[in-house]
Order: structure tokens, then C-alpha cells, then sequence
């Protein structure tokens, strides 16, 4: 196995030429061979899933723990969302290629989508980085092409359409990875998957009625603009606008003047985290309201908070999210990572993997000694709806997500070196498809244990009602969002 110091990036000039590191490539591919992960089983002492999510709860908000229960339980899919630790402890526990590079370290599909870059255009990139870490390269792939599979099943398509979204998400990575190993260093960084590309991509698949069909959705990312954020999350009070209050989902901070002053002084350390522009840019907003938001799957318990900024009049307003940021579930299995602050970590890989990050991209530590990152809430921010897309519509975004990962790995890594391990054959690809039948047995398999667990009280950190509403949202999983509010009986996150 790749010794952990191996796994790290490296901080020299490079010297090497295009023929070293072909060479380089092949041997690689000699010490792990690409057919090596389609055999991947289980270790025989494998850690009990059950016992790693529990562990990783422990630092987190337990009022919040059933939300993340109820979220994680509804399908394989949901489950596999939340279980990114698991999965670097399978992945961390078996061979690898040993080439390093900056990892995604949660890339399942629903971590990519459209987003504004800062020059206000719309971009497709990976949109999650709170588990990012340099690590073996295949790790991402690993993740990236299993969720395509898991999620298949979950749509109960055919196994000829889950084989074909699979392979798609691996072919489309060699390929692109071989494209990016022949463009010179500079074409690399400035390449991206713009608005554009997806257009172009849409007509070549799909004809008219998928172009235009690409066009809704880039026009519905469009609409997602700060406004859309502030109209679904604030109201106007005597003329003032503040978060609404709705908790456990979304609950706001009632503060007193000594809270306020606490809280300018942190965002006055999170502005000098940003460039000089910014910065000044972010000084003419004051902040005006403050409130705890649970989000997603697997971040649930973290806290996690967004802040209503005003400029100029009560018409310029701006809305952050301020998510605390903990230590990568990669780092186990890797080197240790080299910043200080794990808000820092995100930032560094989120700029480092992205052809272009949020302008408002920062960190700050809180005064209880948490880490926090911070970003702006919504900017054009969309994702398809996966249990919607048709096994056609899943493939292409196999095909979009394959060429993403790609783009960001040969940033971070070298490109030559993945390239000419990976090979021009089918090799990878099959071998991938091969994992993600094994890994996805064993998801459904973890599946199951965390149901049970759930069902005789295993995990429950709450009252006997609270384990019974969360019995009645496994049942009836459509009807989460509004009955879980019953179930958590949240007291206010402390910073």
C-alpha cells in the first residue's frame, strides 16, 4: 500500500520531462494495476459503519442528528450522500495508484452543478469541498463513478442503463484526462465547462429537444440569483428586512449588543481572508440579521449559519453562509494536511480545484475555537433533480461530470502521469464499473444495518417521540421536511 507521505502534493518545481513522467505513469500502472479496483471486497476486520458514523456525529450538534438520520434514510442514494467517511475508510484500507493529486474527497454526482463565476457567467464545476485533501487520484473517481451507479438503481433502471451511466462517468474521465494531458500548463488552469459547452454538448447528444431543454435549465440557474435567496429566507419587518424563523430548518440568533460586537470582530477576521478587491468590496456591507440553516445530507449537525448583509440601501442586500468546517475524512489515509485552520483547507482546495471560485471565499475561527468557512448562499447555484433525469439525461451527466473531475485532477495533480496510467484501452473503465457493482452491494448491505439501527433505537440520541416521528419518516419519506421540525426541538447552535 502507498505510504501516506507518498499521497502528498508536491511543493518543488517540476523538472521532470513529458517522458519522465509518461514513464512514471506506467510504472504505476505496473505496481497497482487499473484492474485492481474492480476486485475491491471489504477488509476483513472492516470498521462497523454504523459505529464510524456515530463517531463522526459526536463532535456535532445532537439536536440535529435526527434530521440527518431522516435525510440519510431514504434511499441508498441518500445513505451514500452522508457516508463520505465510510467510504475513505474502504477506499484508505486498500491499494491504490499512488499518484497524488487535490481531491474532490465527496465527488458523488450531486456535488456538481452550475454556479456563477465571479465574472457573472455560468459554469458547471464540483460545488463541494468540506472533505477535500490531496489524496490518490482513483479515490474521486472511485466515489464519483459508484454514485452513478447507486443512483440508477435507485431510478430502477435497467441494468443495461446502469452499466451505461457507469461506464460513461469512467470513459468520460480517461478521456478527458488524455485531453488535458496533451494541452500545455496554462490552457489547463484556464479551461472550463461553461454555458457554451453544455449548449454544445446537449445538441450533439440529444438534437434540438435536448438543447433546448439545457437552455430551461441554465435559464432556471440563472433566476437563482441572491434575490431568489433572500425572497425564500427573509421577510420585511417594519420596514426592515431579517431571516424568517422556521426551526430546527432555519432558526434565527436573537442577539444582544455584546453577541453583535462577538460577531463583527469574526467577520472582520474572515474579511482579511480575502483578496485586497474583495475585501473592499465587502466593507461597504454591514451586517443586519443572523440565523442557524441546516443543510444538506451529510454536513447535517455541523453548524452551519447565514448572514444578511446591507449596502447602500435596503434594496442591496447580500446573504453568506458561514458552514463550520472539521477535519477531512480523507486525512486518516493520507498525509496530514498543512493549514492550521480546516476553514482554511476548504478555501485552499475549493481555489485550487475550481476553474472559478465564489468571490466571497473565505474563513474565519470562532471564538469557541470552531472552524468555519465562508461563501455566498445561492449565486446561480443548480443541480438536476437525479430521481427526474431519464437514463439518457443521467449518461450525459455522467459524460459532464467525468470531464469535471478530469479538469480539476489534472490542476492539482499531473496529468501526464494519470493519463498514461490510465492507458487508451477500456481497461479503467471496466474496472470501475466493476467496483461500483461490489461498492454498491455494500452500500445497500450498510444500508440495511442503518435502518435496523435506527428501528431498535441504536442511534436515537432523543426522546422515544422523537424516534417515533423519525420511524414515521422512513415510512413516509415525501413528508420529511415538514415533520421533522417536530422532531428535533432545537435549542440555538452556539458559535
Amino acid at each position: 500500500m502507498t505510504e501516506l507521505s507518498d499521497l502528498a502534493l508536491s511543493t518543488h518545481v517540476r523538472n521532470e520531462s513529458v517522458a519522465e513522467r509518461v514513464e512514471a505513469g506506467k510504472r504505476a500502472r505496473k505496481e497497482h494495476p487499473r484492474s485492481t479496483m474492480g476486485n475491491w471486497e471489504p477488509a476483513s476486520n472492516r470498521t462497523n459503519p454504523i459505529s464510524m458514523l456515530a463517531d463522526q456525529e459526536s463532535v456535532r450538534v445532537q439536536e440535529l442528528i435526527p434530521i440527518r438520520h431522516a435525510r440519510m434514510a431514504v434511499s441508498p442514494f441518500t445513505f451514500y450522500r452522508g457516508t463520505a467517511a465510510v467510504m475513505a475508510h474502504d477506499l484508505g484500507n486498500y491499494p491504490n495508484s499512488g499518484l497524488a493529486t487535490q481531491l474532490c474527497g465527496d465527488a458523488h454526482l450531486s456535488n456538481f452543478g452550475v454556479f456563477a463565476s465571479p465574472d457573472r457567467s455560468v459554469i458547471f464545476d464540483i460545488n463541494d469541498f468540506d472533505e477535500t485533501h490531496p489524496g490518490a487520484f482513483d479515490w474521486d473517481v472511485a466515489r464519483m463513478v459508484a454514485s452513478f451507479y447507486i443512483a440508477a438503481t435507485d431510478n430502477q433502471y435497467s441494468p443495461a442503463d446502469r452499466r451505461t451511466a457507469t461506464l460513461t462517468a469512467a470513459t468520460s474521465y480517461r478521456m478527458a484526462m488524455a485531453q488535458y494531458a496533451g494541452m500545455n500548463d496554462l490552457d489547463v488552469w484556464y479551461s472550463r465547462i461553461d454555458a457554451e459547452f453544455l449548449l454544445n454538448l446537449a445538441q450533439t447528444q440529444g438534437g434540438n429537444k435536448a438543447a433546448k431543454n439545457m437552455d430551461r435549465n441554465l435559464a432556471k440557474a440563472r433566476s437563482r440569483d441572491r434575490w431568489s435567496a433572500i425572497n425564500k429566507l427573509t421577510v420585511e419587518v417594519d420596514g426592515l428586512r431579517q431571516f424568517v424563523d422556521e426551526p430546527p430548518l432555519l432558526t434565527r440568533m436573537q442577539m444582544n449588543g455584546a453577541t453583535w460586537e462577538v460577531i463583527e470582530g469574526i467577520f472582520e477576521q474572515y474579511r482579511l481572508t480575502l483578496n485586497d478587491d474583495r475585501r473592499e468590496l465587502l466593507r461597504r456591507y454591514r451586517i443586519i440579521d443572523f440565523a442557524h440553516k441546516v443543510v444538506g445530507v451529510g454536513s447535517v449537525g455541523l453548524r452551519a449559519f447565514v448572514v444578511l448583509l446591507q449596502g447602500r440601501d435596503p434594496e442591496d442586500l447580500l446573504v453568506l453562509q458561514v458552514k463550520e468546517a472539521v477535519s477531512s475524512v480523507l486525512e486518516p489515509y493520507t498525509a496530514p494536511t498543512l493549514f492550521p485552520d480546516q476553514g482554511h483547507r476548504v478555501v485552499s482546495g475549493q481555489r485550487l480545484m475550481q476553474a472559478a471560485s465564489d468571490a466571497f471565499l473565505g474563513w474565519l475561527v470562532g471564538p469557541a475555537g470552531r472552524h468555519f468557512y465562508v461563501r455566498q448562499l445561492r449565486d446561480m447555484k443548480w443541480s438536476p433533480e437525479i430521481a427526474s433525469l431519464s437514463p439518457r439525461g443521467l449518461s450525459g451527466l455522467a459524460q459532464i461530470c467525468g470531464k469535471t473531475l478530469a479538469r480539476a485532477h489534472a490542476r492539482t495533480g499531473d496529468s501526464i502521469k494519470i493519463a498514461s496510467y490510465l492507458g487508451t484501452s477500456d481497461v479503467f473503465d471496466e474496472s470501475m464499473f466493476s467496483f461500483s457493482e461490489r461498492y454498491a452491494a455494500q452500500v445497500d448491505a450498510d444500508f440495511t444495518a442503518f435502518r435496523n439501527a435506527l428501528e431498535d433505537g441504536t442511534m436515537a440520541n432523543s426522546s422515544d417521540e422523537n424516534a417515533s416521528i423519525l420511524q414515521s419518516l422512513m415510512n413516509e419519506t415525501n413528508e420529511w421536511p415538514d415533520r421533522i421540525a417536530a422532531a428535533a426541538n432545537v435549542t440555538q447552535p452556539q458559535v
